[in-house]
Parts: structure tokens; C-alpha cells; sequence
């Protein structure tokens, strides 16, 4: 018997609006969930491992696996690039997993041309000022660099147009539940019951 195809689940946001917060949710709801690990050249954070949190390559590493078409999509944000390995997601698929993948909106539709089953979800801020507000609550960001995801907001909204979900996040719970409902019937998931 042939063993069923992997499927790919897609989150982006724009920074700040609680995609990372859905994206565990999700994982612990449903563990068969596999992460897809992104690779970047950003330097490791505290607490991050290579490998769990991201692939930490240095950028003459990143740019050949560029050249030698090792991943699906790649984008050079603040300076840095991020990417999804190709080999990450074919390995999901062939084996039947479901592979969650959370990334920007310009590699959430690249990752759609390259594997047009990928299921899209898009996370809305309520609104900009909302946005700004958690993003400025966080206090990971200094003026410049806050100023510059904010400034990626108008064309991640209307990009985020083209996905096939948008989650307004104006209530957390709310979103989560939004969003698992969406990925467990597209993934013909059954959640974890704790007794």
C-alpha cells in the first residue's frame, strides 16, 4: 500500500501579530505536527539551538545553497537571510507527515508555487496601531528596526490577501481555535485529549 503524502501547512504574519504563539498552540495540540526549521545567518539568540530554533549558516554557506537551488524560498530581512530547505520539506512529504512552516508572506507564496497543496493561513493584526502597540510592548526591538517591520506591514496585508485563510488575531483564543479547526480538517488531524 502506497503511503499518503505529507501535507504542508503555511503561517505568516506580520511581526508581532501572534503567529509564533498559534504556531505552539497548534504543535501542542496536535504533536504529529512536525516544525519546519528555517535556515538564517542571524546570529543565535539566547536559549536558541541549531537546528531546533533555526539552521544558524554563515552567509558564503547560505548563498551557495542558493546557487545550488537547495531552497524553496529565501528572503534578505534586516539584513539578514532566511530561508526553508527544500530537503526539510521533502522529507516531510514523502513520509506522509504534516509539516507546519512559519515564515514570511513572500516565502509563503513561494513555498505555494513550488508545492501548489500547501495550505496558506495568514494572520491579521486587528490594526496597524494594535501592531504597533505589541511590537513596542515586546521591547525587542530598538526605534529603527521597529520602524522597519512596521514598515513591511502595508505590503505583507495585502499580499496576505492572496493566502487561503486570513485569522483576524484580535482575540488569542479565539485565533488559535480559528486556525486549529483550519489545519485539523485540512490535515485530517485528530488532537491529543489530556486526561
Amino acid at each position: 500500500m502506497k503511503k499518503q503524502r505529507g501535507r504542508l501547512i503555511v503561517l505568516s504574519a506580520p511581526s508581532g501579530s501572534g503567529k509564533t504563539t498559534i504556531a505552539k498552540a497548534i504543535m501542542q495540540k496536535y504533536p504529529s505536527i512536525v516544525f519546519s526549521v528555517s535556515a538564517t545567518t542571524r546570529s543565535l539568540r539566547n536559549g536558541e539551538q541549531h537546528g531546533k530554533d533555526y539552521y544558524f549558516l554563515s552567509r558564503e554557506e547560505f548563498e551557495r545553497r542558493i546557487k545550488a537551488g537547495k531552497l524553496v524560498e529565501w528572503e534578505e530581512i534586516y539584513g539578514d537571510l532566511y530561508g526553508t530547505l527544500k530537503s526539510e520539506i521533502d522529507g516531510a512529504l514523502e513520509t506522509g507527515r504534516v509539516m507546519l512552516l512559519d515564515v514570511d508572506v513572500k516565502g509563503a507564496l513561494s513555498i505555494k508555487q513550488h508545492y501548489p497543496e500547501a495550505l496558506l493561513i495568514f494572520i491579521k493584526p486587528p490594526s496597524v496601531e494594535s501592531l504597533k502597540q505589541r511590537l513596542t510592548g515586546r521591547k525587542t526591538e530598538d526605534e529603527l528596526a521597529l520602524g522597519k517591520r512596521l514598515e513591511r506591514v502595508p505590503m505583507e496585508l495585502e499580499l496576505g490577501a492572496k493566502f487561503d485563510h486570513q485569522i483576524v488575531n484580535d482575540d488569542l483564543p479565539q485565533a488559535i481555535a480559528r486556525v486549529e479547526a483550519i489545519v485539523a480538517k485540512h490535515a485530517e488531524l485528530e488532537p491529543i485529549h489530556s486526561s
